[in-house]
């Protein structure tokens, strides 16, 4: 490993000796100079990993001395060290982007401990961090093998998702790699759970998790006995791990009341489980209340068209109480600037519904273009584009705005996205829906290892559009190719990501309530 090179500027340098000799027996350089002119000429003219400065210096101040490094060179961590413990003092310290700040005496030892919060920090949490995971590793895989419940698995994929946010930024490939086969397997034994489970779920709900179709009923309905505003904000095709992204931001203004998580009903697509949070009703159900507004795949039209009707439909069907509420699916950045315009006239509700698609958007975008899948190349680069969409969005605007009401936000999405890596062939007829996650149709012909089959919709409350329909889901990160143009389609959609199947991605969905600090 390179040495560390330490540039340390003190008029009193001859007294230090026995802190520098210390340093000098941990394996760092230290250059010393008297003086803050001195100090900058050998900067200009070497590099050091970081600096030290006294405040007190004839000529140059530390804090001058401070402020012209930083122009030379903004990314080199400097520490100032002084005998003034005035608070001015620090303060403009701080302001000048002083990396630490130590009041005389100092000890070999405080100085030590310094370097390695500055120096050896990323080395040391790296360290730390891939000792952790690889004890955790042991305790997931034992965990998977055994009969989790549903809220188990939820906790098992919250553990994983801590663990890639923190490996995230290591420059460890192996570690990286252990993880990804680590969430293959918890996905594949996933799938088997779903499978045993899922359609038990539907024809016993209280026997299962939360589902699309209650989350009003649960979650929303009971936030409105507050007396003050309820603004549900719905992210669509939003990750666990996305969200765990945005909330550090959001908790810079709302205070995070409660984290929970809920299940997205099959399929995990935007028209079954969004109406189905509007409505409250599984698919088939829509079907037979709303004959004129439910969508089949193979009705032309859009397929989220009526959800402010769906949601009027539920309020008084389920919440029977008065409730003057709005709905609004922003698509373009001027629609989100329109509601943060209008913020005060929204006030005037129990209820305002507010639907974000960016996320979608961006999903089918890197679908097809190349420099958006270039741009959002893995889940760690399409998190980061995400964060950077939500830090420039009017949604971040709506939300400071509404930290200075006295209101209750819900945070939630319909569905999750999975990327998908493994081509499952299908034959279908003509009417075959597109979705490269599920398919519904007649004559259904694939491999039965490779898909959860739904033979008859009944069973898991959804529409059937022919006699001899059922529903085939993908599991894991497989995805629906036909044999025709096969090499084509698979090439295209490979390494996507997509939603409509079975994964811990799709199926477990963040619902986090907040209130102003």
């Amino acid at each position: 490993m390179q040495e560390t090179r330490i540039l340390w500027a003190d008029d009193e340098i001859d007294l230090l000796r026995a802190h520098i000799l210390f340093l000098n027996e941990k394996g760092y350089e230290v250059k010393t100079v008297t003086n803050g002119s001195d100090a900058l000429e050998i900067f200009k003219k070497e590099h050091f990993d970081l600096v030290f400065l006294d405040e007190n210096m004839p000529g140059l101040t530390g804090l001058e001395t401070l402020a012209a490094i930083k122009n030379l060179s903004p990314e080199t961590p400097t520490v100032l060290i002084t005998k003034n413990e005035e608070e001015h003092l620090m303060e403009d310290a701080i302001g000048s982007k002083i990396d630490d700040y130590l009041i005389k005496p100092v000890n070999p030892k405080q100085i030590l401990l310094t370097i390695k919060k500055i120096i050896d920090n990323k080395r040391l949490v790296s360290q730390k961090t891939s000792m952790a995971y690889q004890q955790d590793f042991r305790n997931l895989g034992m965990i998977l093998n055994d009969r989790l419940s549903f809220s188990e698995w939820a906790e098992v994929y919250k553990k994983l998702i801590y663990w890639e946010l923190s490996l995230e930024k290591l420059e460890d490939a192996g570690m990286h790699e252990i993880l990804t086969n680590q969430k293959s397997e918890a996905n594949m034994q996933f799938a088997k759970f779903i499978e045993k489970h899922y359609l038990d779920w539907i024809k016993n709900p209280e026997s299962g998790p939360l589902t699309s179709n209650d989350l009003f009923r649960k979650k929303v309905f009971p936030a409105l006995e507050d007396k003050r505003p309820t603004f549900f904000i719905l992210i669509d095709n939003l990750r666990y791990d996305q969200w765990r992204v945005l909330n550090p931001i959001i908790t810079d203004y709302f205070r995070l009341e409660e984290e929970d998580f809920y299940y997205s009903i099959l399929p995990t697509a935007t028209q079954y489980a969004r109406n189905a949070i509007f409505s409250g009703l599984m698919p088939s159900e829509m079907e037979k209340r709303f004959p004129e507004k439910w969508q089949n795949d193979e009705d032309e039209g859009g397929k989220n068209l009526y959800e402010a009707d769906f949601l009027a439909d539920q309020i008084k069907r389920l919440y029977r109480k008065e409730c003057k509420f709005s709905y609004h699916k922003i698509l373009t950045l001027d629609q989100g600037r329109d509601i943060t315009d209008s913020l005060n006239n929204l006030m005037n509700n129990d209820l305002n519904v507010l639907v974000y698609n960016f996320v979608d958007m961006l999903s089918h975008a890197r679908t097809d273009m190349a420099m958006i899948k270039e741009l959002a190349s893995d889940e760690a680069a399409y998190r980061s584009l995400t964060l950077s969409w939500f830090e420039h969005s009017p949604l971040l605007e709506t939300l400071k705005k509404l930290a200075r009401k006295k209101v209750k936000l819900i945070i939630t999405t319909d569905h999750g996205t999975i990327r998908v890596k493994k081509p499952n062939k299908v034959i279908g007829d003509r009417n075959t829906n597109t979705n490269l996650r599920y398919k519904q149709g007649k004559n259904l012909n694939f491999n039965p290892k490779e898909v959860f089959h739904i033979k008859n919709p009944a069973d898991g409350m959804l529409p059937r559009l022919h006699m001899s329909s059922g529903y085939i889901f993908a599991k894991e990160d497989g995805y629906f190719v036909y044999p025709n143009n096969y090499n084509f389609y698979v090439n295209h959609f490979y390494d996507t990501f997509q939603h409509g199947g079975i994964s811990l991605e799709e199926m477990i969905i963040p619902i986090a309530t907040y209130l102003p600090k």
